[in-house]
């Protein structure tokens, strides 16, 4: 769907890598080789997204405040750009409108009583995790699940994993951990366990 709005897919893992990820700066190489792109098609999305005013560059500092060479340039999300804030929250709206099919990979993985996102996925930053995944699960699919997402985001995702004993233990306990999830900004994706 956002490639279709924006025309090209290398555009919108470059927007999604940046969007998310609003204090990382990147340089060409290394956004490419973390987003499976060809250098060209990058540097072409980039220098778009530059003249657009949504990215900004520098080559006179690397990452760890070091001079570097010209040619070296870095680049970063301007936030200060116009329509940051709501091509943030498109991305968001658009990712979760696929959540349908990141559901049906999480359901082939095992036996899901429930699953949280919050965090990323809520636009809440505060939040010590993203995903929770509460079942009897294939570990070694769930990995492949999440990490296919996180090559779609171009960012990693923090999530737990509990078996249904562990989740109700820890919530007869009032865990801190978990009710700090169920309390906050949520969207339940699948609710087995009668949590609100």
């Amino acid at each position: 769907m956002l490639e279709k709005i924006f025309g090209s897919k290398a555009r919108v893992k470059i927007l999604k890598f940046f969007l998310f990820n609003a204090e990382k700066r990147s340089y060409i190489r290394e956004i490419a080789r973390n987003l499976d792109l060809q250098v060209n098609s990058a540097r072409r999305e980039l220098k778009n997204l530059e003249d657009l005013g949504l990215l900004i560059t520098s080559s006179e500092i690397d990452k760890e405040g070091k001079k570097v060479k010209k040619q070296e340039k870095y680049y970063v999300v301007n936030k200060k750009f116009v329509l940051f804030e709501e091509l943030r929250s498109l991305i968001i709206k658009a990712q979760v409108l696929h959540q349908k099919e990141f559901e049906e990979d999480l359901k082939n993985s095992g036996n899901l009583k429930l699953v949280v996102l919050t965090g990323m996925f809520v636009e809440s930053p505060q939040s010590k995790i993203d995903l929770l995944v509460v079942g009897q699960i294939n570990r070694k699919k769930l990995k492949e699940t999440i990490s296919s997402l996180e090559k779609n985001l171009g960012r990693e995702i923090n999530y737990t994993f509990m078996s249904v004993r562990e989740f109700k233990y820890r919530r007869e306990i009032t865990d801190v951990f978990l009710y700090d999830i169920l309390e906050n900004k949520k969207i339940i994706v699948v609710n087995e366990l009668d949590v609100t």
